[in-house]
């Protein structure tokens, strides 16, 4: 494996953990949100992720016929953005707008410490990322200043 593609690995992990904090702002953003364009209250979305397929069919058959082709990279990316299926709460609020006829509004299922805690995590993996990234590019560095 070439150090260009352990950068793309790295970048790759560092583009997924940025989405996902993106999600977990969007979430809080939303944290009382009773109406959407779809009708009723916002839903948590959370991120799926999955690691990249390594090895293609090219690249198999180009090994298996003996001819020279770049390593494999792998990394990480976003499958799909899901919405949280977990049911919305119910808040005594009979002055609200969106109130039923009981005086319950359906609020959004989102979980401050919960967003709390996928942001934290993935800014830690974020800069994760970013430190073995540097490392990457210090090891390049000095093996450039072999050559001097």
């Amino acid at each position: 494996m070439s150090f260009l593609s352990s950068m793309n690995i790295s970048a790759s992990a560092m583009t997924a953990q940025r989405l996902r904090l993106d999600v977990a702002s969007q979430n809080i953003a939303n944290i009382d949100t009773t109406r959407t364009e779809a009708g009723g209250p916002y839903r948590r979305k959370m991120v799926v992720l999955e690691a990249r397929n390594e090895n293609s069919f090219k690249k198999v058959l180009m090994n298996a016929a003996g001819k020279s082709w770049q390593q494999s990279t792998g990394g990480v990316r976003v499958s799909q953005l899901v919405e949280d299926t977990s049911p919305l709460k119910s808040v005594y609020n009979p002055e609200h707008p969106d109130a039923d006829e009981n005086g319950y509004v359906q609020m959004p299922n989102v979980d401050l410490i919960k967003e709390t805690v996928d942001s934290m995590s993935a800014t830690r993996s974020y800069e994760a990322n970013i430190t073995a990234f540097n490392a990457i590019k210090m090891m390049a560095s000095k093996a450039l200043d072999i050559g001097k």
